[in-house]
């Protein structure tokens, strides 16, 4: 494992840094935005900003990168993403701060293109399960910890976005200094949706519900907290518990889908994902902080590991040189449900109250839970046989994993098809 982890250590030790950041800046921003009582819509409209400027930034990162190289563009985009917070803290205006989510969203899309791009780099099939399950476990916990750095400040101050900003600039050191070798820039990604779903309907379906319900809780789940508590420790402390879930369920969830297939560990983890959303709609009003954690947790083991079980699901039906439009494709397609679920579910909670949130929420997981189980009936065969592993399915857990390794491996591949039937002839 030491000799799997060294190449990439500085590197990681850059993500560490980047997401504490991350962690913070997206929990700071809407309990700020509820104390400077922003309405519920622009809160929604806040969030899905930050994944409208993902979805860009997955669709344009790919070209910045091969333009200037890797590390320039990782400094850049940590400089500007740095930028981001401490604007926040100093124009309090709504449309403002979707604007910035925006950049920021597009900024985090390319750091993490480069950063999984190098990863894939620096990694073998021998070791990759262990560099990315490396990658998604810093990811989670970090994500965890800067949530967390909510309680050292009061959020009506200038601090916590000082520290938000500081930690994003940090990142950008080991990276830049790092005397490793860097990947080669990639070429162009064609995304092909409609290709994608005829290579995979559920693995398709299933990120773009994902999307829809990851999305509005990173947006709204601390407005829900707000509708019960003013402690704003607790909203800190709700979040980390469904990354604390998330985290812990990865790797049962993978197993399980490993054992069980795909499609039946989707139709469970979205059904019990549903029944945990409803048990929150029926406490209501009687939900105290211990029920708040725990349902934090279990929403979080059921909800965060579905979008690696539907890559995994698409990229068991895929050939070798679908690779490329499946591995963009289903970022697109999350990215795309995450910035609609923050504006349907403020909506929803407009009109309902807090717990709007899990309606929505639990819709989605009901939703993706009768869809699996109707292509279950329709191609009742799963390939179990054809089924990667699941730890391979974690490079794309989070963005657009694996697309510039096996681009440049198609390439190759099909050059020496090329060189053999020139020598045959």
């Amino acid at each position: 494992m030491k000799n799997a982890l060294s190449p990439v250590a500085a590197l990681l030790v850059g993500v560490a840094i980047l997401l504490a950041g991350s962690g913070l800046q997206g929990t700071l921003l809407p309990v700020r935005a509820s104390i400077e009582a922003f309405s519920t819509l622009s809160i929604g409209f806040i969030g899905g900003a930050y994944f409208f400027g993902f979805t860009v930034g997955c669709l344009k990162g790919a070209e910045l990168v091969g333009q200037v190289g890797h590390v320039r563009v990782f400094a850049a985009m940590t400089a500007l993403a740095s930028a981001a917070p401490l604007l926040h803290g100093l124009v309090l205006e709504p449309v403002v701060w979707g604007a910035l989510r925006f950049i920021s969203g597009f900024c985090f899309a390319v750091l993490f293109i480069v950063i999984e791009s190098w990863l894939n780099e620096q990694s073998s099939n021998e070791n990759r399960g262990v560099v990315f399950s490396t990658y998604v476990m810093i990811t989670l916990t970090l994500l965890g910890a800067g949530q967390m750095m909510l309680v050292l400040y009061d959020p009506k101050d200038m601090h916590l976005f000082a520290i938000a900003s500081v930690l994003v600039s940090m990142a950008a050191i080991p990276v830049v200094l790092s005397r490793g070798p860097t990947p080669e820039q990639p070429a162009a990604v064609d995304v092909n949706i409609k290709r994608l779903y005829r290579i995979s309907p559920t693995g398709t379906i299933g990120c773009f519900a994902t999307g829809l319900a990851n999305g509005s809780f990173w947006a709204l789940a601390p407005l829900f907290v707000a509708g019960f508590s003013a402690d704003v420790n607790l909203a800190a402390w709700f979040m980390t518990a469904g990354v604390i879930g998330g985290a812990l369920a990865q790797w049962p969830m993978g197993f399980l889908s490993d054992r069980l297939g795909r499609r039946k560990t989707l139709i469970l983890a979205a059904a019990v994902g549903a029944a945990t959303s409803v048990i929150i709609i029926l406490k209501g009003s009687d939900l105290n902080t211990q029920w708040i954690l725990g349902l934090g947790v279990a929403w979080g083991a059921t909800s965060f590991p579905l979008y690696a079980i539907s890559v995994a699901h698409a990229n068991d039906y895929a050939d070798p040189e679908d690779y490329v439009t499946v591995s963009s494709g289903l970022l697109l397609m999350y990215g795309c449900g995450a910035i609609v679920g923050p504006f349907v579910a403020s909506s929803i909670m407009t009109a309902t109250g807090a717990t709007g949130l899990f309606v929505f929420t639990g819709i989605a997981h009901f939703m993706l839970a009768v869809y699996a189980s109707i292509r279950i009936v329709k191609r009742s065969s799963a390939p179990s046989e054809q089924h990667i592993a699941f730890g391979d399915a974690l490079a794309t857990a989070h963005t657009a994993s694996q697309v510039y390794d096996e681009e440049i491996q198609q390439i190759a591949s099909e050059d020496e098809e090329d060189l053999l039937q020139t020598e045959s002839s």
